[in-house]
């Protein structure tokens, strides 16, 4: 069962910083997932929320905002005091980061498009991520299909998952496109389907497990992976299971 660090050791350190990446290559995890999103002057900042009211000590979209005025914001203290000069990372520094930390794992990029389109947010990606070669494998998931769509004609040979919720109608969707590699659904699903994971043509990696029991419950169904806020107690479950 692979364990992917939820936008970082987000359990740890304030989510999608870089203090929580290299939280969570400390920790040796087999991926690491994270949001992009596109300011208003078109520059890829890694951030979950459409807005950054609830990360940040500023309020508006970031749509509408510049990476200047992003990179202002204080993007720790929300979580802890001890983070208050950490700052809103953009998608090259979070790279530049695992790229110097040797991370050889997976690098999980969500395209954040299901609310906001960010037109030509693909493209960007792709040309950042085809710049250079990386010492890890990296891969490209979203909620929408669209998007994923438009990833895999610029990188047929990239590995893209679909994300979805608890519908039953999503999984036909990503088996009908056979560039789809895996889903990525609501735990509530996997407990529903638990009986057939193990034959599920797809990977299937739920989010978010966070407690104990989750995780045990997940390597029990076999499932592909996990998305965890709390990558060092998913590693210390699944070497003592």
């Amino acid at each position: 069962m692979q364990i992917f660090a939820h936008r970082g050791s987000s359990g740890t350190r304030p989510e999608n910083t870089l203090p929580a990446f290299a939280e969570a290559v400390r920790i040796g995890v087999d991926g690491i997932e994270l949001d992009v999103q596109l300011t208003k002057d078109q520059q890829l900042i890694v951030m979950h929320d459409e807005e950054v009211n609830r990360t940040t000590d500023g309020k508006g979209a970031i749509v509408n905002k510049t990476l200047a005025e992003i990179k202002k914001l204080n993007a720790g203290s929300w979580f802890s005091e001890d983070y208050s000069s950490t700052k809103v990372p953009t998608l090259k520094e979070v790279l530049d980061l695992l790229a110097m930390r040797n991370f050889r794992g997976i690098l999980a990029i969500e395209l954040k498009t299901d609310k906001e389109e960010y037109p030509g947010i693909e493209e960007k990606v792709s040309d950042l991520m085809t710049s250079q070669k990386w010492p890890f494998t990296y891969w490209y998931s979203s909620f929408n299909m669209s998007s994923l769509e438009r990833m895999y004609a610029l990188e047929p040979e990239a590995h893209i998952d679909f994300i979805m919720g608890k519908s039953e109608k999503k999984p036909p969707m990503a088996m009908e496109r056979g560039f789809i590699k895996g889903i990525h659904p609501n735990k509530e699903w996997v407990w529903k389907h638990e009986a057939e994971i193990a034959d599920f043509p797809l990977a299937v990696r739920p989010w978010t497990i966070n407690t104990e029991d989750e995780m045990r419950q997940c390597l029990a169904c076999g499932v592909t992976g996990i998305f965890t806020d709390f990558p060092e107690l998913a590693a210390s479950i699944k070497r003592n299971k």
